[in-house]
């Protein structure tokens, strides 16, 4: 009888096939996950960017327009954590941390190194941005940050998280409307 069974390939397609469909499904929804995270971003990053180019203007009614980022995302991300965040600097050339005398050469300010207040906290800064729009002819970072869940749970299979952490930023110049009001930097020894 088994030897009558040996030659026989009938049904050898169905297990071939069975072997394969797994492979091939999580292929698939790994590449569906991918793509639906960068369709979720190119959403997020052209949103950030009409944000950007809203908020620049003297009468923008900047809780609308983060409303108008937020919605956009959830259009396609509906259960997202959309956190948007604006800092403000005077110039284009402040956005780093502010200088300060390395005194023993480490490279990190402690305390008693002299160093210049940018932003006039009284204290030294690694961002030294101020939260807010900021007004005329002040520079602006706008951050968004999303966090959503991943379509299909097979990223734990490869190790990654299966929440998805997204986030897309721009740089911009308010209008120069009204008068600007820059702090005086000032060197401090604290």
């Amino acid at each position: 009888m088994m030897r009558r069974l040996f030659p026989d390939e009938r049904g050898a397609t169905l297990v071939e096939f069975a072997i394969l469909l797994p492979v091939l499904l999580a292929l698939l929804m790994g590449l569906m996950d991918l793509c639906y995270q960068a369709y979720v971003q190119a959403v997020l990053e052209g949103a950030v960017q009409k944000a950007a180019r809203d908020s620049t203007i003297e009468a923008a009614d900047i809780s609308t327009i983060d409303t108008r980022v937020v919605t956009a995302v959830r259009r396609v991300a509906g259960k997202a954590s959309v956190t948007p965040n604006r800092l403000f600097y005077a110039s284009f050339a402040l956005i780093k941390p502010e200088d300060f005398a390395d005194s023993n050469g480490n490279g990190i300010h402690d305390p008693g190194e002299c160093f210049t207040d940018v932003n006039g906290n009284g204290q030294w800064d690694m961002d030294p941005g101020r939260a807010g729009q900021g007004g005329a002819s002040d520079v602006t970072v706008y951050r968004v940050t999303v966090h959503y869940t991943r379509l299909f749970p097979l990223a734990r299979l490869i190790g990654w998280s299966n929440q998805v952490v997204l986030s897309a930023s721009t740089r911009f110049k308010n209008q120069p409307y009204g008068t600007q009001s820059i702090p005086t930097p000032q060197l401090l020894c604290k």
